[in-house]
Order: C-alpha cells, then sequence, then structure tokens
C-alpha cells in the first residue's frame, strides 16, 4: 500500500523503527534488499553532536544511494539545537527527519530529551515548531503514550504538534514507566489517532508478525506501522506483512539457506562500513539475532560472540551445518522436537542486549 509523510510519497505503509545500536547503514540496506519497507530510520541522534561535527554522530547517518527513503531521528533539549542540527540534515539531502519524543532511557530523559518532553509540552512544541519553521523537509514526531499509566498525555500532546506542521506522530503504544515491558496498549494508540485528524498516525509497538501489523491496522485506525524488534527477530516482516496485508496469505518462513545468505550479505556490509574487526564484533549481538530461527543454535552462538575475522564466519557456519545435521529428519528438516516456536501475534521479543552507539 502506497502512503506518503508530507508531499514525499513512499512505497508502502510498513516502516523501520530506530533503535540504537542496530539500525545501522548495512541492517537497513539488508532490509530494503529483501523488500516491503516504506521508510527507514536511523538510530537517534544527539542534535549538538551533529552540530559540532563528531565523528560517531556522522556515523550514525552515513547512507548511499540505495538507502532512500530515509528519516534521521533527532533528539535534544535546545530548540536552537534542534533546528540547526535539522538544516544542516536538509543541507545533506535528507528527506525526513524525525523527532525522538520516546526514549526511555535515563541518561537520555535526564537531560531533558526523549520521554521527558511528554512531561513539558510547551517545550516540547516550541522545540518541534522552531524545525519546522526552519526546513522545507517533513518533521515527524516519535512519541510514547505518557510518562506513566496516570499521564496518558500523548493525545493532547499530538494534537499540538500537528497544530505546528508535523507531517506524522509515530505513537509508541506504552508510557515511559513501562520501557518495554507488558503489552502495548492498542486502546491507546488509538486515542492518538483519534485526537489527530489532519497527519497520519504511525502505531509503534510489539509488531512481530503480519497478523500483529493487521491487528494494529484494525484495532487503532492507525495509518501506517512503524516495527522495531520484530525487524531484528524476523528481516522478512515487512515483505510478509505487505503480502499478508494484500492477499490474506501467509508466506512461509525463510529456509536456514535463505537466512544464512542473508545474514552473509549483512555481515559483508558490516565489514564494508565499519572495518573488520569492528564489524565482527558488532555482528555478533546481531547474530543472536537471527540464530533464534535457527531450531537448535548452541554451538553457533558459542563460536559466533567471539567472531573477530570475516573468513572465521564461514568457518563456522559449515562447523554449525554439521554439527546440525544430528536434529534433522530422513528428508533433512528439523525434527519436530527442535523446530522454533511458532510466532504470533502475541509473540513478545525482548529488546535486543548490546552496547548502544555514544550519544
Amino acid at each position: 500500500m502506497s502512503f506518503a509523510l508530507g508531499k514525499l510519497p513512499l512505497a508502502s505503509n510498513l516502516f523501520l523503527a530506530p533503535l540504537a545500536g542496530y539500525t545501522n547503514l548495512p541492517f537497513r540496506l539488508t532490509i530494503r534488499e529483501i523488500g516491503g519497507v516504506g521508510l527507514c530510520t536511523t538510530d537517534l541522534v544527539n542534535a549538538r553532536s551533529l552540530i559540532d561535527k563528531n565523528r560517531s554522530a556522522n556515523k550514525l547517518i552515513e547512507t548511499c544511494p540505495a538507502d532512500s527513503p530515509l528519516a534521521v531521528q533527532l533528539f535534544g533539549k535546545e530548540p536552537a539545537e534542534l533546528r540547526d542540527a535539522a538544516l544542516i540534515l536538509e543541507a545533506r539531502g535528507i528527506p525526513f527527519v524525525d523527532v525522538n519524543m520516546g526514549c526511555p532511557v535515563h541518561k537520555v530523559c535526564r537531560n531533558g530529551g526523549g520521554s521527558a518532553l511528554l512531561t513539558d509540552h510547551a517545550k516540547a512544541i516550541r522545540l518541534v515548531k522552531a524545525m519546522v519553521d526552519a526546513v522545507k523537509i517533513p518533521v515527524t514526531c516519535k512519541m510514547r503514550l505518557g510518562w506513566d499509566a496516570d499521564n496518558l498525555t500523548a493525545p493532547d500532546l499530538a494534537r499540538a504538534l500537528a497544530d505546528v506542521g508535523v507531517a506524522g506522530i509515530i505513537i509508541h503504544g506504552r508510557t515511559r514507566e513501562q520501557g518495554f515491558t507488558g503489552k502495548v496498549n492498542l486502546a491507546g494508540i488509538r486515542a492518538v489517532v483519534e485526537a489527530v485528524k489532519n497527519v497520519p498516525v504511525i502505531g509503534n509497538g510489539d509488531i512481530t508478525t503480519p497478523r500483529a501489523a493487521k491487528r494494529m491496522f484494525d484495532e487503532t485506525g492507525c495509518a501506517a506501522v512503524s516495527i522495531g524488534r520484530g525487524a531484528f527477530y524476523n528481516p522478512w516482516i515487512f515483505r510478509h506483512t505487505a503480502h499478508f496485508l494484500a492477499t490474506g496469505e501467509e508466506l512461509p518462513e525463510p529456509t536456514l539457506d535463505e537466512r544464512l545468505a542473508v545474514m552473509t550479505k549483512h555481515l559483508d556490509r558490516m565489514v564494508e562500513v565499519f572495518g573488520e574487526a569492528q564489524g565482527c564484533r558488532q555482528f555478533r549481538k546481531v547474530s543472536l539475532q537471527y540464530s533464534r530461527r535457527f531450531g537448535p543454535v548452541k554451538e553457533f552462538d558459542k563460536r559466533m560472540i567471539h567472531l573477530n575475522h570475516r573468513q572465521e564466519f564461514d568457518e563456522i557456519v559449515t562447523a554449525y551445518r554439521r554439527w546440525r545435521q544430528q536434529f534433522l529428519d530422513e528428508h533433512g528438516q528439523l525434527r519436530q522436537a527442535y523446530r522454533p516456536r511458532s510466532l504470533d501475534a502475541d509473540t513478545t521479543i525482548a529488546v535486543p542486549r548490546g552496547p548502544n552507539e555514544k550519544w
């Protein structure tokens, strides 16, 4: 399903949400190659660091022609800094900028950014208005339902942000107090949809399967969905969801060969972008997300968490294929007792572990 943010058309209304340390250029390119995604967003970037030309900040927004369309997510607390960072992104040809009002991490909130903006609507509106007035590219805001269950302020804030000209609202269906625990509150997302009439609302949270995406659409009335942790667990989720929404048919799970082929391309991109040593180190945590759908995986994970060189990966895969044969039946398929548990709309996924980028 085609979609538009501001005046810019997108191929679908299925978006890749940001998650610090994971939604880098190699992962975004991998997702795009599989297909189905309409917009990808970078890791959150400190606006001040971008203005100061911090090397880590510039690495976070690294892109290429194949990585399009792209949104860069900014965080900060000073309107002038967010405005200037947005102008820098516009000058570099970035087509979308997103403001983070949802990060629950203490080091972001304690400085007045992320979810802290949910507690000061006047400040949040000044900050976003400064950006909207300064740039011609669409500005979106990602927020949570509120600071805690007693302060579900998102509908009022979203309405006010729409009034100052944001192109869209991305709403994660949890409070800051919840972090990533508990179930997503679909009724809370619907309240935001009902409060905002003139810009699209994008639902986010607990979308782990095509059926979960459809449930988000059906129960909230949102115009698009943004998928985060579900994409790390299953990079095929966008292509499969697009097919399911169009046909009602669920595509089969990728085979081990398909998963390993995509995983190999992802690692090669990590090495190309970050260099062999750093790329392999960063890929260790990524590999643990891929392998969760392999079936028995102890021997694979045990070696992958020590990956240092690209060639080692091929050796690990060869050894793993041999080790895995003991769990196969006469047709070369995993015996029933060893198959990964089927995903369903209520599947929950833990926040991936690993170091965040230096904000």
